[in-house]
Protein backbone atom coordinates (compact mmCIF):
# COMPACT_ATOMS: atom_id res chain seq x y z
CA UNK A 1 0.00 0.00 0.00
CA UNK A 2 1.18 3.52 -0.81
CA UNK A 3 0.41 4.93 2.65
CA UNK A 4 -0.81 8.43 1.78
CA UNK A 5 -1.75 10.36 4.93
CA UNK A 6 -3.14 13.72 3.78
CA UNK A 7 -2.71 16.47 1.22
CA UNK A 8 0.55 18.21 2.12
CA UNK A 9 0.17 21.37 0.06
CA UNK A 10 -1.26 22.88 -3.10
CA UNK A 11 1.05 24.77 -5.47
CA UNK A 12 -0.28 27.87 -7.23
CA UNK A 13 1.60 29.89 -9.85
CA UNK A 14 0.71 33.58 -9.84
CA UNK A 15 1.27 36.08 -12.62
CA UNK A 16 1.68 38.86 -10.02
CA UNK A 17 3.18 37.40 -6.85
CA UNK A 18 2.58 40.47 -4.67
CA UNK A 19 -1.09 40.80 -5.74
CA UNK A 20 -1.73 37.10 -5.10
CA UNK A 21 0.09 37.19 -1.76
CA UNK A 22 -2.12 40.13 -0.73
CA UNK A 23 -5.24 38.26 -1.92
CA UNK A 24 -4.48 35.00 -0.11
CA UNK A 25 -3.08 36.62 3.07
CA UNK A 26 -4.84 39.99 3.25
CA UNK A 27 -8.30 38.93 2.07
CA UNK A 28 -8.60 35.16 2.58
CA UNK A 29 -6.67 35.14 5.87
CA UNK A 30 -3.72 32.86 5.16
CA UNK A 31 -0.48 33.60 7.02
CA UNK A 32 2.91 33.81 5.34
CA UNK A 33 5.14 31.24 7.04
CA UNK A 34 8.17 31.76 4.85
CA UNK A 35 9.22 33.45 1.65
CA UNK A 36 12.19 33.18 -0.69
CA UNK A 37 13.30 34.81 -3.92
CA UNK A 38 15.10 32.44 -6.27
CA UNK A 39 17.22 34.73 -8.42
CA UNK A 40 18.33 32.03 -10.88
CA UNK A 41 14.65 31.44 -11.78
CA UNK A 42 13.42 35.04 -11.26
CA UNK A 43 10.82 33.41 -9.03
CA UNK A 44 9.23 34.03 -5.65
CA UNK A 45 8.01 31.19 -3.41
CA UNK A 46 5.78 31.82 -0.42
CA UNK A 47 4.60 29.23 2.09
CA UNK A 48 1.05 30.03 3.20
CA UNK A 49 -0.73 28.52 6.19
CA UNK A 50 -4.41 28.36 7.11
CA UNK A 51 -5.12 28.17 10.85
CA UNK A 52 -1.49 27.21 11.44
CA UNK A 53 -1.44 24.41 8.85
CA UNK A 54 0.80 24.75 5.81
CA UNK A 55 -1.52 24.61 2.78
CA UNK A 56 -0.36 26.61 -0.26
CA UNK A 57 2.97 27.08 -2.02
CA UNK A 58 2.58 30.36 -3.89
CA UNK A 59 5.00 30.77 -6.81
CA UNK A 60 5.76 33.36 -9.42
CA UNK A 61 7.48 32.64 -12.72
CA UNK A 62 8.16 35.00 -15.61
CA UNK A 63 5.32 34.96 -18.18
CA UNK A 64 3.38 31.86 -17.07
CA UNK A 65 0.80 30.66 -19.60
CA UNK A 66 -2.86 31.37 -18.86
CA UNK A 67 -5.32 28.62 -17.92
CA UNK A 68 -6.70 27.08 -21.11
CA UNK A 69 -10.35 27.33 -19.98
CA UNK A 70 -12.46 28.17 -16.99
CA UNK A 71 -13.02 25.96 -15.03
CA UNK A 72 -13.26 22.78 -17.08
CA UNK A 73 -9.61 22.56 -18.14
CA UNK A 74 -7.99 19.17 -17.66
CA UNK A 75 -6.32 19.02 -14.27
CA UNK A 76 -7.22 20.83 -11.08
CA UNK A 77 -10.77 22.12 -11.50
CA UNK A 78 -11.00 24.30 -8.40
CA UNK A 79 -9.87 24.64 -4.80
CA UNK A 80 -12.61 24.58 -2.12
CA UNK A 81 -12.54 26.02 1.39
CA UNK A 82 -15.06 25.18 4.11
CA UNK A 83 -16.67 27.95 6.14
CA UNK A 84 -19.15 28.01 9.01
CA UNK A 85 -21.11 31.03 7.74
CA UNK A 86 -21.28 31.36 3.95
CA UNK A 87 -23.19 34.66 4.00
CA UNK A 88 -20.58 36.26 6.26
CA UNK A 89 -17.73 34.93 4.11
CA UNK A 90 -19.33 36.23 0.90
CA UNK A 91 -19.92 39.63 2.50
CA UNK A 92 -16.24 39.76 3.53
CA UNK A 93 -15.05 38.95 0.01
CA UNK A 94 -17.40 41.46 -1.58
CA UNK A 95 -16.23 44.18 0.85
CA UNK A 96 -12.75 43.56 -0.59
CA UNK A 97 -13.94 43.79 -4.20
CA UNK A 98 -14.05 40.04 -4.83
CA UNK A 99 -17.11 39.05 -6.87
CA UNK A 100 -18.86 35.83 -5.87
CA UNK A 101 -21.30 33.83 -7.97
CA UNK A 102 -24.85 33.36 -6.72
CA UNK A 103 -25.06 30.95 -3.80
CA UNK A 104 -26.20 27.49 -4.86
CA UNK A 105 -27.28 24.32 -3.06
CA UNK A 106 -25.34 21.09 -3.57
CA UNK A 107 -28.01 18.62 -4.77
CA UNK A 108 -26.26 15.69 -3.09
CA UNK A 109 -25.58 17.20 0.36
CA UNK A 110 -28.08 20.09 0.53
CA UNK A 111 -25.15 22.32 1.59
CA UNK A 112 -24.72 25.89 0.33
CA UNK A 113 -21.71 26.93 -1.78
CA UNK A 114 -20.43 29.62 -4.12
CA UNK A 115 -17.51 30.22 -6.45
CA UNK A 116 -15.12 33.16 -6.80
CA UNK A 117 -11.67 33.61 -8.34
CA UNK A 118 -8.18 34.60 -7.28
CA UNK A 119 -6.33 37.43 -9.11
CA UNK A 120 -5.36 35.04 -11.94
CA UNK A 121 -8.84 33.60 -12.36
CA UNK A 122 -8.15 30.35 -10.48
CA UNK A 123 -11.60 29.08 -9.50
CA UNK A 124 -12.10 28.94 -5.74
CA UNK A 125 -15.11 27.68 -3.83
CA UNK A 126 -16.59 28.39 -0.42
CA UNK A 127 -18.59 25.48 0.99
CA UNK A 128 -20.69 25.90 4.13
CA UNK A 129 -20.18 23.15 6.71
Amino acid sequence: MLGLKQVHHIAIIASDYQASKQFYCGILGFTLQGEAYREERDSWKGDLALNGQYVIELFSFPSPPARPSHPEACGLRHLAFSVDDLDQAVAHLEQHGVRCEAIRIDPFTDKRFTFFADPDGLPLELYQQ
